[in-house]
């Protein structure tokens, strides 16, 4: 081959690539347009020599340039403008074309910009690479000024210039590195750039995806913090026509755990103490990576103490010892234990903390029953509400303690077997019902809020922490008191009497009716069987009635008391007013037995004394004198009837 811009030379290298037969056809288009130039050159400047010969005109020679198919001479200037320009663009169209053929170029970079970076790859118009191709993971220029990139020119844009690819070119280069790593199923490393739907972009010299399914084992809800980080992925799809690339973190993670679960296997046994990380926190525990293979260390084999949750212990990450305590191999499962690493602290609790004891410990927990305190790791004991304050006052533990209180208690009872230590708080302060019956005596009136109703009565507090009960019995002298409400209210202030002091059981026995007189002792020193008083029927029994025969004091009159003087029944209803006849008294019962035939037979003897009696003179009155001895019935009920007629 002949070298166009040396004729002299001849070249027989044959054209091995397409890019070199496009720059050899370039620089002979070149060549060929020179040529046509000079020969254009060459005509213009016979014409002009013609036009000076003596004998030949102008128009003669310009004829005769027509007459052999030559171009004007004005003419041929307008065509060599044309011809130059339609050549440089030609020449960037083929330089263009062979770019976007896939070719890469090689540009130097002009600046940086908002949007673009632009780059010098030596045609007529500058080039444009998307300003977020040429930026890292921290969104800081990959490229600066004057430096030398490798670009493919994807297409001239309709207002110039020219769209270059700086990821394509990249493609270019590692692609055959990366279908390498894929075939062969080696790691490559690369930085993950950003995050996109449904997983991670992933830089190993071209931009791969990562999906959120492929980079951990397990789920992993925060993708974002990856961002940033060098990682070994495995290529697992290509798509060299698209240029995409598929890439897996989880396959390689997978094979270490594989191998690290073979390890440990061969060497794990019942027993064993081995290292691991904490996985995963769980209320029930945590799962522990031993290598490959994950355990259970549950609540219960954490501490010999109590906890709430496994993180009061441990955290995610952390790398602790554990102890084998079973072992599955055909389903692999594996239990682990913490605490079974020191000795059980419960072993000479009771030497340790003797009965009676101070102690000093931290608040765990507080409910509603108490609070658990440590006295020291895995050793806790429980204040019981109770045991807390003599005041009855508190409604819950938490106006005392608080989770993370130190506090002072003494020991009240050990239980080894059931894991148990008794703690009190109240011991330690003074005993308000030791010295109570020095500051009351039996009798003494006393003055207090009541504090609670139950059915059986009403305490009421007469100082801080010491309650007294006045039982419903001791409400009213008179009436049946079926709940202290009917009484007192929760909140009333009142008065009572102090009826028994109990300072070793811690009972006071209070009264309020004992403030007023009884009106049954009263009543039973005014009256004696065989009075008769006028009594009103307050209600009706099967029995007989309950009649009223002072404030309070009430009789029954039963109902075969309930006649005349001749058996027949007398109707009582309620209000009725009669008078009545006591014939028994119980004091000790409160009873009273009263009767209305009684009063009857009584009235009837009183009838007949007056009859005996004489009624005018003296005559009259030895009148009767002499015939009482024979009066009869008959002669009464003729006297009766005079009466009443």
């Amino acid at each position: 081959m002949v070298d166009v811009l040396n004729p002299e030379h001849t070249e027989s290298k044959p054209l091995n690539t397409e890019l070199e037969a496009t720059e050899i056809a370039t620089v002979a288009a070149e060549a060929d347009a020179l040529e046509s130039t000079h020969n254009l050159s060459a005509n213009a400047e016979s014409q002009h020599a013609a036009s000076h010969i003596p004998g030949v005109s102008t128009s003669d020679a310009h004829h005769d340039t027509h007459r052999s198919g030559e171009v004007p001479p004005h003419e041929e200037e307008m065509d060599f403008g044309a011809l130059l320009e339609s050549f440089e663009h030609e020449q960037a169209a083929q330089e263009a074309a062979q770019a976007v053929d896939g070719n890469v170029v090689t540009g130097t970079v002009i600046k940086l910009t908002d949007k673009h970076a632009v780059i010098d790859v030596g045609l007529k118009s500058e080039g444009l690479i998307p300003i977020e191709q040429v930026l890292d993971h921290n969104g800081q220029p990959k490229l600066q000024p004057g430096q030398t990139v490798e670009v493919v020119i994807e297409r001239e844009e309709a207002e110039g210039g020219y769209l270059l690819s700086y990821d394509k070119a990249l493609r270019h280069r590692v692609w055959d590195t990366i279908e390498k790593a894929a075939n062969d199923k080696t790691p490559v490393s690369g930085i993950v750039v950003s995050r996109v739907k449904g997983g991670l972009t992933v830089d190993i010299g071209i931009k791969a995806f990562l999906p959120g399914s492929q980079v951990e084992i397990r789920p992993v809800r925060n993708l974002e913090s990856y961002i940033g980080q060098t990682i070994e992925v495995r290529v697992i799809k290509l798509n060299k026509k698209r240029g995409n690339v598929v890439v897996s973190r989880k396959e390689l993670l997978e094979d270490e755990v594989s191998v690290k679960r073979t390890l440990t296997l061969d060497h794990l046994e019942e027993g064993t103490i081995l290292t691991g990380t904490v996985k995963n926190l769980t209320e029930y525990g945590a799962f522990v990576d031993l290598g490959g293979i994950d355990g259970l260390l549950h609540v219960t084999d954490m501490s010999w103490g109590r906890l709430t949750h496994p993180r009061d212990l441990v955290n995610v990450a952390d790398e602790i010892q554990v102890k084998v305590l079973k072992f599955d191999r055909e389903k692999q499962r594996i239990s682990l234990g913490f605490k079974q690493l020191t000795p059980d602290p419960w072993l000479d609790v009771a030497e340790r903390y003797p009965i009676g004891a101070r102690v000093r410990g931290r608040v765990l927990s507080v409910t509603d029953y108490g609070a658990f305190v440590e006295l020291e790791q895995g050793i806790e004991g429980l204040v019981h509400v109770s045991e807390m304050t003599w005041s009855k006052r508190m409604k819950h533990p938490t106006k005392l303690v608080k989770p993370g209180d130190e506090i002072e208690t003494i020991i009240l009872n050990v239980n080894p077997a059931d894991r148990r230590i008794s703690l009190g708080m109240k011991q330690l302060l003074e005993n308000p019902w030791e010295h109570l019956s020095e500051r009351y005596t039996t009798g003494s009136i006393v003055e207090g809020r009541v504090r609670n109703l139950t059915e059986f009565g009403a305490f009421i507090e007469i100082e801080d922490g010491i309650d007294g009960l006045v039982h419903v019995s001791n409400m009213s002298w008179t009436k049946r008191i079926k709940h202290p409400s009917e009484v007192v209210k929760k909140g009333d202030k009142v008065r009572a009497v102090v009826l028994g002091i109990e300072a070793e059981h811690r009972r006071l026995s209070l009264g309020i009716k004992q403030l007023q007189p009884d009106v049954w002792e009263s009543f039973f020193a005014q009256h004696r069987v065989n009075d008769v008083l006028r009594g009103k029927v307050l209600r009706i029994a099967q029995f007989g009635a309950f009649v009223e025969l002072a404030d309070g004091v009430e009789g029954l009159c039963h109902i075969s008391e309930a006649t005349d003087i001749h058996g027949v029944p007398v109707k009582l209803d309620v209000d009725q007013e009669h008078e009545f006849k006591i014939i028994k008294m119980n004091a000790e019962e409160k009873k009273i037995g009263l009767s209305l035939r009684a009063v009857g037979e009584e009235a009837t003897r009183a009838d007949v004394e007056a009859y005996k009696a004489p009624s005018s003179g003296s005559s009259q009155s030895s009148t009767s004198s002499s015939s009482s001895s024979s009066t009869t019935l008959g002669d009464l009920i003729n006297w009766k009837r005079s009466e009443r007629e």
